[in-house]
């Protein structure tokens, strides 16, 4: 409930000297006869009108707080909101080749991306994510959905050795896209993640990329790996896994060059605070629409008040005329 005018309120406190008047009045007596003796009286059965004696005083005062609430005007609040929002389609493409399992990043790199990823899909709530992995090929993890829990499951579920080995961004890419193909979104994004050069696949990153400007997704690129060599997996002569140093090889030109094309950015990832940050400025330059309407109605209740203040004062109009009537 609301208040029109509040400050009406604080005539309620005059209600407290008030009800201390009468009970220092009552305690003090009123007796104008004097009596040699009240021991009968005192023995006296005590009547109805005994114990309703306080009664009308309550009714007067309860009767003057309700009139003070009605003049605060009560109001009732009806409030109708309808949201509208406008999501962004957004398709996650993530390397999963053997390189991805180099240790520069801890515990490796393809951990830290999954990781990072499913935290970006988490503050993505109301926007439709789908799931690409590409090595030496592509495949669609999971296509365009808004269910954030089954999206976490598949994302989770990706691993180096699922398919041949090998990078095939324009492989990857192109997935990505054909899932954003018949998107009527507004806005659509492919977020591509990487740590090496192109060696595999049909499709050539640039012609990706064109296709990707022709529909008008943007695409933002990342480079996984730290500047220098890294330890990368290995097999040594015992069939065991092994790791050894070797040059970082990320081809960041043509990474940038797909960025720039499609109006995305490309960004460098050295390590995963470094890529946590990179996909918190995404999240931040890809912000989804929302518009809420609202409207709201007020009631004017003071007339309820009012008419139980006067109820108040019949009863005790009545009470003290009819049944606690005195004689002058």
């Amino acid at each position: 409930m609301h208040f029109a005018s509040p400050y009406y309120l604080w005539l309620l406190v005059l209600l407290v000297p008030a009800i201390a008047y009468y009970v220092w009045r009552t305690l003090q007596g009123g007796a104008t006869i004097q009596l040699s003796s009240i021991e009968g009286v005192v023995r006296a059965p005590k009547t109805l009108r005994y114990w309703l004696r306080h009664v009308p005083f309550a009714l007067r005062i309860g009767a003057l707080g309700l009139a003070i609430v009605a003049l605060a005007r009560p109001q009732g609040i009806e409030e109708n909101s309808h949201t509208n929002t406008e999501g962004i389609d957004i398709m996650l493409s993530i390397d999963v080749s053997g390189s991805m399992l180099a240790r520069d990043f801890k515990p490796d790199r393809i951990s830290a991306a999954k990781e990072v990823a499913g935290s970006f899909i988490a503050d993505r709530y109301g926007d439709r994510i789908g799931l690409v992995a590409f090595a030496g090929e592509a495949f669609t993890q999971s296509p365009l959905t808004t269910d954030q829990s089954t999206l976490q499951t598949l994302l989770s579920r990706i691993r180096s050795g699922l398919i041949e080995d090998g990078t095939a961004i324009g492989n990857g890419l192109a997935t990505a896209i054909n899932r954003l193909r018949e998107s009527d979104a507004k806005s659509k994004v492919i977020i591509l993640l990487t740590d090496g050069v192109n060696n595999r696949g049909e499709i050539a990153p640039l012609t990706a990329a064109e296709i990707a400007k022709a529909q008008g997704i943007r695409v933002y690129t990342i480079g996984v790996g730290t500047r220098g060599t890294a330890p990368y997996p290995a097999v040594d002569m015992f069939g065991n896994m092994t790791f050894v140093q070797q040059k970082v090889e990320i081809d960041e030109k043509t990474l940038g060059e797909i960025a720039e094309m499609t109006g995305g950015q490309y960004f460098r990832a050295t390590d995963k605070t470094k890529l946590k940050a990179i996909y918190d400025e995404i999240n931040q330059l890809e912000k989804s629409k929302v518009e809420v309407f609202q409207h709201i109605t007020y009631h004017e209740l003071f007339l309820t008040w009012l008419l139980a203040a006067i109820a108040l004062l019949m009863a005790e109009f009545l009470l003290s005329n009819l049944v606690l009537k005195r004689i002058p």
